[in-house]
């Protein structure tokens, strides 16, 4: 079957579970660093799918990349070819699809529970986790919201919208494809913004998130797998 297109923003912000996921699935993948100048594809027919994952940037800043990345977005969702984003990702996804992209509130920064809807859709993706409490990883201080016809899969009191869907589509605030490494290295990366931020609710200090890795990992991995596995079954083949 054809690749699914990664495409990395940043570099550290690499593809994370998401890709060991693929691999143990016997899916190929492609990495597009558009951190290191790769062009954006102008077009999908080489990608059975295509994954965005997170980066400190906004999509309503003036990169060169955002629009053709929009753009791109918006022809797989008119061939059916499944899109899927993480934090920033999920924010172009909803861009590119009609949605906003604001400040939040607050910034999340470290491990929360996320509430999952209870309907036909929300079941559909979120397995056993409909209508209950999910563990996720955040690190953002934006929000994106709901593109026309989009379903609602994911929220918590700091961030309504932390997942949604429409068609095969998944959009997601929050982090689910982390590591161990990766949140030792944002933790160490941008302690900085965590510990000016840390008289929120909502926010970690970057030693809290590491210890609380052994205890939160497992329980995020079970709902990334069910994630995943939802979408693979939209893949081109």
């Amino acid at each position: 079957m054809l690749p699914v297109a990664i495409f990395r923003h940043s570099p550290t912000e690499g593809p994370g579970y998401f890709a060991i996921f693929l691999e143990q699935q016997g899916i190929p993948w492609k990495l597009i660093a558009l951190d290191e100048g790769e062009a954006v594809p102008t077009t999908v027919d080489a990608f059975s799918g295509l994954c965005f994952m997170g980066g400190p940037m906004s999509v309503n800043d003036p990169l060169p990349w955002i629009e053709p990345v929009c753009a791109l977005i918006r022809q797989a969702a008119a061939s059916n070819i499944p899109v899927i984003g993480h934090c920033l990702g999920g924010q172009l996804l909803s861009k590119a699809l009609g949605g906003q992209v604001t400040r939040n509130p607050v910034k999340e920064i470290g491990w929360s529970e996320g509430c999952g809807e209870d309907n036909a859709i929300a079941r559909q993706w979120l397995g056993p986790f409909a209508g209950k409490a999910g563990t996720i990883f955040q690190w953002h201080g934006e929000t994106f919201s709901l593109p026309e016809e989009a379903s609602r899969l994911l929220s918590n009191a700091h961030c309504a919208n932390q997942m949604f869907v429409k068609g095969p589509h998944l959009g997601m605030q929050c982090h689910v494809e982390m590591t161990p490494e990766m949140i030792a290295t944002w933790c160490e990366q941008w302690a900085d913004e965590a510990i000016t931020a840390a008289d929120q609710p909502s926010v970690q200090l970057p030693e809290v998130m590491q210890q609380e890795i052994a205890a939160r990992l497992p329980k995020m991995r079970l709902l990334s797998e069910q994630l995943y596995s939802t979408w693979i079954k939209g893949l081109q083949r």
